[in-house]
């Protein structure tokens, strides 16, 4: 496969900056998969597993929120979040698991506090199911 420019910038800092051969990535409508010489691009993240393809092994990540865009065939990821599969804190994410599934659970929880223990319900499991796939 052809490689091209990626970078992967979270609020955390750099997380990747070289060639890669294929990205796929969850977005807000569904998978997308980005080649060499894709089609300019921009879309909004949604919460999955990223695969990067580096040098022809596949890498596995969690990937939650954020924009892709692919401008000139240079390929941008700028999640909220992104951890490789091999950098997850399987025990952090079983814990915030088990507290989200908890505060979902009372039954005096407002509809704000219940988003929220959703979304972090949603980002444990997303973790744990990347660091289960490692």
């Amino acid at each position: 496969m052809t490689p091209f420019k990626l970078k992967i910038v979270t609020p955390d800092g750099l997380k990747y900056d070289g060639m890669a051969e294929m990205v796929v990535a969850r977005t807000t409508t569904g998978e997308i998969g980005i080649m060499a010489k894709h089609i300019n691009l921009v879309a909004p993240l949604g919460m999955g597993r990223a695969l990067i393809t580096v040098d022809g092994k596949e890498k596995k990540a969690s990937c939650i929120g954020g924009i892709l865009s692919v401008i000139s065939g240079e390929v941008s990821l700028v999640p909220t979040t992104f951890e490789w599969a091999e950098d997850i804190d399987v025990k952090r994410a079983e814990n915030a698991m088990a507290e989200s599934r908890e505060a979902i659970a009372k039954k005096d929880i407002s509809q704000m506090e219940l988003k929220m223990a959703e979304a972090r319900l949603k980002r444990a499991l997303v973790r744990l199911s990347v660091a289960s796939d490692k």
